[in-house]
């Protein structure tokens, strides 16, 4: 591993933190993401076994493979008999299959069983007529009027899925449809990757508590809440460390004790090149790799810091709230998801013709959050200003669009793509 001197030459002009970040060495989100973990060798922090009613939101550490066919036999989908196919012909009823048993014998030509919906088919059918498809006869007879096909309102043994087949690969998240999976292979308890703790650092010497009355120059600590419920919709567990004052022995007292309890840190403020930015260098005493990188090529959100002490990311959010939510929503979702261990879901992204131009700045990410609305069924998108500063902006969003380094505009009517955030934001709006 190289030290983080190497890693991270300086971002400031003149080498100053007072002269403000050097453009030219900036990266963009791609580059940045991919030099993170090049040098950041992260992923969970272990494996635990789960009941599978306490497996919901987490994510599967093996893989799920079936240990038999399912179905295990034949299964009728109707209310019937079961028969073998061929042409009209008249059926003698020789007995009854109940749902839970095996059925009472084999069926021989010219022989019927009566079958519920999904009971199991007896050796020698291959078919079911539906009850109201006969006609009832004497003698415990029926007549069956049309040539029953081969498996018609049958579910073939395997059809759902054969033994040996891989059913979830480790890495996903489990939400409904894999526990009924998960339940139906009997794969109990579940393997599952622990959850990430992930502690929040809230700095600056402006930040009070929501419950206080604020004063002049103060401002209520907003951001580590946004953080939380972020975090705690991919998977992670957001652990509040209490504030830090800037100062550079409070600093890394904070996020030394952070990263003593937690798999991650993530501080909101400080991340910048002022004289009171301290995070940057903090990290860097603290251990390597430390610093990655500082400094990003986009809007909002230039001042991040991606780091890791050890094999624990520590990453410094600007801290201006629309900033450090989209950073986070943008940049460092994938950073949360390689320690939760998940590795197949994917940002839900939305296409959605522009009601008006969005407009970044050629060479640079931007990301534009996007108000969405369906009008006459086409599904629109409209920005929403990029106020750093604003608190309520990304609550008026319900997502957020990505203007690339090569095409900075999309204008009116044209189509692009909105990604949703993790959690929260505005509804979709119809008109």
């Amino acid at each position: 591993m190289q030290d983080s001197e190497t890693l991270l030459p300086s971002p400031f002009a003149g080498g100053s933190a007072q002269s403000g970040f050097d453009v030219a060495r900036l990266l963009s989100p791609e580059q940045a993401l991919a030099k993170f973990f090049t040098h950041a060798q992260i992923g969970p922090a272990g494996i635990e076994e789960v009941p599978l009613e306490g497996a919901a939101g987490r994510v599967l550490a093996s893989d799920a493979t079936a240990r038999e066919d399912h179905p295990a036999h034949p299964r009728s989908t109707m209310d019937g008999f079961a028969v073998a196919s061929g042409p009209p012909s008249r059926l003698r009823i020789v007995g009854e299959v109940l749902m839970g048993h095996a059925p009472p014998g084999k069926l021989g030509p010219g022989e019927a069983m009566r079958v519920p919906t999904g009971g199991a088919l007896p050796d020698g059918a291959d078919a079911v007529v539906p009850q109201e498809d006969v006609e009832f006869g004497p003698d415990r007879t029926i007549v069956v009027r049309e040539t029953v096909r081969p498996w018609e309102c049958v579910t073939p043994q395997a059809d759902d899925v054969r033994r040996g087949e891989r059913v979830l690969a480790a890495g996903r998240r489990l939400g409904a449809p894999e526990l009924g999976v998960l339940a139906t292979l009997g794969i109990v308890p579940v393997a599952v990757y622990l959850r990430p703790r992930v502690a929040i650092v809230s700095t600056g010497d402006e930040l009070v508590d929501p419950s206080q009355t604020l004063r002049v120059g103060q401002v209520r600590d907003s951001n580590r809440y946004a953080i939380a419920a972020a975090l705690e919709a991919l998977g992670a567990e957001p652990v509040h460390f209490p504030r830090s004052a800037d100062t550079p022995a409070a600093l890394s007292s904070a996020v030394g004790a952070a990263l003593e309890a937690c798999d991650a840190v993530i501080s909101s403020g400080g991340s910048s090149v002022g004289e009171r930015d301290l995070v940057p260098r903090i990290v860097a005493e603290l251990g390597a790799p430390g610093p990655i990188v500082h400094g990003l090529r986009v809007k909002p959100g230039k001042p991040t810091l991606l780091a890791a002490v050890g094999s624990k990311p520590v990453i410094g959010l600007p801290g201006n709230p629309t900033s450090a939510l989209m950073i986070f929503e943008a940049i460092v979702r994938p950073i949360v998801a390689a320690l939760c261990g998940e590795t197949a879901r994917s940002p839900i992204v939305l296409r959605a013709r522009a009601s008006a131009a969005f407009v970044g700045r050629a060479g640079w990410t931007w990301f534009v959050p996007a108000r969405l609305r369906e009008r006459s069924g086409t599904l629109e998108a409209e920005p929403v200003a990029i106020r750093s500063s604003h608190t309520s902006l990304l609550a008026r969003a319900s997502g957020y669009a990505t203007l690339g380094e090569q095409q900075p505009e999309v204008r009116i009517g044209e189509y692009l793509g909105v990604t949703l955030f993790s959690c929260g934001g505005a509804p979709l709006e119809v008109t």
